[in-house]
Formats: structure tokens, sequence, C-alpha cells
């Protein structure tokens, strides 16, 4: 595989991110709380490398056409909604480069896991000081996408709701949070997203054998 940056550089970002991962099928009381707000879809595969370990790095290709790294920087601490939910807030710093699918072999490589995903996003930004339901129209603003994920890996379904905050470093915890308290005045049917549910993608799977091949 080979990665093809423009003019030898690779898009990079900052993010500070929370994630919940839930087991089983996603709900329709759940899939209907989230439509309140303004959502598109996506449908992709993504491939985790798991194998070799990488302490601190998160490594994937995305939909089979970028490969993304992320760095690890931190958790600036809890994300608390009073009541609602949980999560440890994470600091990433992400490179992404653009792959061809010539480059790729077919099927999963030793290594990788491949994970389904059927994503509903929405977008978020600041507006006369408030956090709105829109996507924002400047670069580098305060802004947090929010994602309702379905996920089926090895063979099990998984769901997930996740959080990612962009633009300026100094704002990027009090636009998540302010995002998250909208999502959250109303709270998730069924479920209150707790610490035991919070870890990102990479975690989740390292902490998870695969049952076709017993490897983690």
């Amino acid at each position: 595989m080979t990665a093809e940056p423009p003019a030898g550089r690779a898009g990079e970002e900052v993010s500070l991110e929370v994630r919940w991962i839930f087991p089983g099928r996603l709900e329709a009381a759940v899939a209907g709380w989230f439509a309140r707000f303004p959502i598109g879809t996506e449908s992709r595969e993504d491939s985790y490398l798991l194998d070799p370990r990488l302490p601190g790095l998160s490594v994937k290709i995305r939909g089979g056409r970028a490969l993304e790294v992320k760095m690890y920087h931190g958790s600036p601490g809890v994300l608390e909604v009073a009541g609602r939910a949980r999560g440890r807030l994470e600091s990433w710093q992400k490179w992404s480069f653009p792959v061809s699918a010539a480059d790729q072999d077919s099927g999963s490589p030793l290594g990788w896991r491949p994970v389904g995903k059927s994503r509903r996003m929405a977008h978020f930004s600041l507006a006369g000081g408030q956090i709105v339901a829109r996507p924002s129209e400047l670069d580098q603003e305060p802004q947090c996408d929010v994602e309702l994920t379905e996920v089926s890996t090895s063979g099990q379904e998984w769901w997930t709701l996740g959080f990612e905050a962009s633009g300026p470093s100094d704002l990027l915890e009090s636009t998540l949070e302010a995002t998250a308290r909208l999502v959250f005045d109303r709270p998730l049917p069924g479920e209150e997203p707790g610490l035991d549910e919070s870890k990102s993608y990479q975690q989740w799977l390292t902490q998870r054998p695969d049952p076709e091949t017993g490897a983690s």
C-alpha cells in the first residue's frame, strides 16, 4: 500500500473527542432521539491496524480512500452532563493521506480488523455565542461533529455515539461541552452513557479478541 499525500504533505488537524460504544443493535428509539437534529448519512468500511500494537497511535484505512494516523495527546478530564452522560475527553492529532484502491490487496491483511459503519451525522457550530445545529461556514471556526453509528465487526453488532470538536485549540473543550449539553438536553433512551462505555475505536478493538481467529 502506497500513500500519496499531495505535494508530499498530509492533511492534519487537532481534535477533542469523546465516544461511547454499546453492544447490540441500534434501537429505533435512539435513532429517533438523534433525528431531532438535521442529519446526513454515510456507510463505509474502515480497517484498523491492531498488530503490531502502536501505543498512543491509531492507524486505519478510511473507506478504502485514506490512510489516517492519529496520535493520542492525553485526556484533559471528564465530560459530565449532570444525570445524562459521563465520558473521557481525548485529545488527538490526525494526519490523513489519500491512497489508491489499486494499492490495496483484496481481503483483510493480517493484523488489520475491518469495521463496517453506517453513520448518522449532525454538525454543530458557534453562532452569536451559542451552539446551533449547523456546520460552520468558515474554516477554523469552533465546531463539533456528532455521530450515531451502527457498527459491525467479526460478525457482531454494536453502536456508538461520538463527539469530535475542531477549531481553535483554546475553544475545543467549551465547544464540545456546549454541544453535549444541547444533544443531551433530552436523555438518551434506555442508556446513560458512562465511563465504562467511554473509549476510542482503537481502545475498544484492542480489548476485544476476534472471535473468528481468537486474536485481539
